[in-house]
């Protein structure tokens, strides 16, 4: 069985640092850029990581182990959803769906009115998930890829509360994307 498990202070950094890096070993391309940036990270700036306050970063776990992950933030009414990955061992047992639905119901909590996410264009399974739950393409690219093509940028309306922010060119999200 796989406990979803929030982590809410610094004291998870671990936790948080196995799962992590199992997904940037698992997906390298999927987290562009991440793997360098974090891989060498010490326990002080994996502990920050998880006391941002406007953040939400969820592992979950089967067995002890880490078998999946994501993040959320909130920025000026526009939640985020960062980070999801699942292992190979646990795909296509409703992980993904499980992670998505936490952010979002955390979003709503937070009171965003929309989500928001970046997806490498060649990520068809995170692509055909993040569909399956009524994102859309915006048409705007996301943050550039080392090879100069954009992410794409897909967002969705967490409640029928007046209209969504339009985007301008590039998004710009001021944390952290990894």
């Amino acid at each position: 069985m796989v406990e979803l498990v929030e982590l809410d202070r610094a004291d998870g950094w671990s936790l948080w640092r196995a799962a992590r890096l199992a997904a940037l070993a698992d997906a390298p391309d999927a987290f562009p850029g991440a793997s360098a940036g974090w891989a060498d990270g010490g326990e002080t700036r994996w502990r920050d990581r998880l006391i941002d306050p406007t953040a939400l970063n969820v592992v979950a776990v089967q067995e002890g182990m880490p078998v999946g992950l994501v993040r959320g933030v909130v920025e000026d009414g526009c939640a985020w959803l960062h980070s999801l990955w699942v292992s190979p061992q646990v795909r296509g047992q409703g992980l993904g769906d499980q992670l998505v639905i936490a952010v979002e119901k955390w979003a709503v909590r937070q009171g965003a009115t929309y989500i928001r996410l970046e997806v490498v264009s060649g990520n068809a399974p995170a692509l055909a998930l993040y569909r399956g739950h009524g994102y859309v393409s915006t048409g705007k690219l996301g943050e550039l890829l080392p090879d100069g093509d954009g992410q794409l940028l897909m967002e969705k309306p967490l409640r029928a509360v007046g209209p969504m922010s339009p985007i301008q060119g590039h998004a710009q999200d001021p944390r952290s994307r990894t």
